[in-house]
């Protein structure tokens, strides 16, 4: 079967074979790495939420979660479409710069584009001014699924938008038992519940300057 996007495919493969050694070898490790760095996000996210109100200390947990559900869905698309990879499947394509994955491992959606929407959209609600670093790093993580050579275009644009949309349904679905949750849990006397929820925000009155009136 031929794809629209076939083509642009081939247009980015070339171009990623005539690119530079350094950029070439930085895709390759990159297109793994980029969701390591989601990963140390979403423990910092949950570090800094542990002193937060205990919604949004849930949403911090929750991301993570989500992101997680989202792969799953993306898993189960996958086995269901059953798309080959371009790598095998584009005819007088450039050698993908990765190792092409074995039969069965499907192309469509990307795995590791719907993670990237997944862990961009749900830490924005974690924190608003990550935006600026989870969507680049988002796109990027994507696009070098395609510049590798393992992935169409539109496979990582298609995981992408089920990513985010997963996982922001799954959060906005359970946020509120959450909240109830992780209330409970910070009412526990059990030191390692009260060490993984965080004591939530200090007392107003325990804050320095707290008197002070912001202009």
């Amino acid at each position: 079967m031929d794809f629209v996007d076939s083509g642009l495919y081939r247009d980015i493969t070339d171009h990623a074979h005539d690119a530079p050694a350094w950029l070439r070898h930085t895709a390759e490790i990159g297109t793994e790495a980029g969701l390591l760095v989601f990963v140390g996000l979403f423990a910092l996210g949950w570090w800094r939420a542990r002193r937060s109100d205990t919604r949004a200390f849930a949403i911090a947990v929750l991301a993570p979660l989500a992101t997680a559900v989202a792969y799953v869905c993306s898993e189960l698309l996958k086995s269901v479409v059953t798309q080959e990879r371009p790598c095998r499947a584009v005819t007088g394509a450039a050698p993908s710069l990765a190792e092409c994955p074995p039969y069965g491992d499907w192309s469509f959606p990307s795995n590791h584009a719907t993670i990237a929407g997944a862990s961009a959209a749900t830490l924005v609600l974690v924190r608003r001014t990550l935006v600026r670093l989870t969507a680049p790093l988002a796109l990027l993580a994507a696009f070098s699924r395609v510049f590798v050579g393992v992935h169409y275009p539109h496979d990582v644009a298609a995981g992408l938008l089920l990513g985010a949309a997963v996982a922001l349904t799954v959060v906005a679905l359970a946020t509120r038992p959450a909240t109830r949750a992780a209330g409970a849990v910070r009412g526990s006397t059990a030191p390692l519940a009260r060490w993984l929820t965080g004591p939530g925000p200090r007392p107003t009155a325990d804050r320095p300057h707290a008197s002070r009136t912001r202009i």
